[in-house]
């Protein structure tokens, strides 16, 4: 009998106990957004995480500024950010107009508030398995899903398919941390097919609607899945084919409903640890 992974009840579970610890604090965790420009989903993205945010009691502070800010006034604006003791989180909403060059961001934010663990520093420190300030909040979520579940990764051979900077290499490297056999795939991979087939856990980030199907996998596998795609009918759905990989795999993650709620839910958690960071140094 599959089991369905329901991010929803497990980040419902994490983000209570969370807004507990912050009830109890005299002084609030603070997380500031920075969204430059109109991109529609960005905004609903960022609503998402001011909304998030204020129920657990978490000081948000939206900064919007024009789709044709200069790349110098963004850094300005992050450097203001990185002084400010009463910031303790910081996130620049991706993605950035052309003209604004993102690793540039990325290395401007100081990397104990560096909340999306984007960072050289960070993404460093779990290069080499030690540890950053936070971990990247989607892989994090992953984990915690995999960990309530009690599912064993150790000795596990993961198939990871993607290599983002934001899901599939931080991925792999906690995984690998973790003691995983990790494979990476991607657009130039040949055979995928018969290396998803190996998979005793299979995780794909690449944003492609119906990517993996019922043959690709191998009975009672453990499916993750990270993509968010619209299908023919403009309805929300993952990389996998959901109701045909059911049927082999032993846990799936739905779309919506699976590793989405996680993500946000980790975010919440790295501002409150970079809070609880800061708090020790003083």
């Amino acid at each position: 009998m599959t089991e369905i992974i329901d991010g929803k009840l497990v980040s419902k579970k994490i983000l209570q106990e969370l807004s507990e610890k912050i009830a109890l604090l005299e002084k609030k965790p603070s997380l500031a957004v920075i969204i430059v420009g109109e991109d529609p989903a960005s905004k609903i993205y960022v609503n998402l995480k001011k909304k998030k945010a204020e129920e657990l009691g978490i000081v948000s502070t939206v900064i919007e500024m024009s789709q044709d800010v200069s790349e110098s006034e963004l850094l300005n604006k992050i450097d203001e950010l990185n002084k400010d003791e009463s910031v303790n989180a910081i996130l620049v909403q991706m993605p950035l107009p052309k003209h604004i060059d993102a690793n540039k961001v990325i290395e401007k934010i100081s990397p104990q508030k560096d909340v999306d663990c984007f960072h050289a520093y960070n993404v460093g420190k779990i290069a080499t398995n030690n540890k950053p300030f936070v971990y990247p909040c989607t892989p994090k979520g992953i984990l915690e899903l995999l960990n309530f579940y009690n599912i064993e990764i150790s000795g596990k051979h993961v198939v990871v398919i993607g290599r983002s900077n934001i899901v599939g290499r931080p991925m792999a490297q906690m995984l690998l941390n973790k003691n995983a056999t990790v494979t990476i795939c991607h657009s130039k991979t040949n055979n995928l097919e018969e290396i998803t087939k190996q998979a005793d856990i299979l995780i794909s980030a690449v944003g492609k609607a119906g990517l993996i199907k019922k043959e690709m996998v191998k009975d009672n596998v453990v499916v993750i899945d990270v993509g968010m795609n619209r299908d023919e009918n403009g309805k929300l759905c993952g990389d996998v084919d959901f109701e045909q990989v059911k049927q082999k795999a032993s846990y799936i993650t739905p779309v919506p409903g699976g590793v989405g709620p996680m993500t946000i839910c980790s975010l919440m958690v790295n501002t409150f640890d970079l809070f609880k960071t800061s708090q020790e140094k003083i």
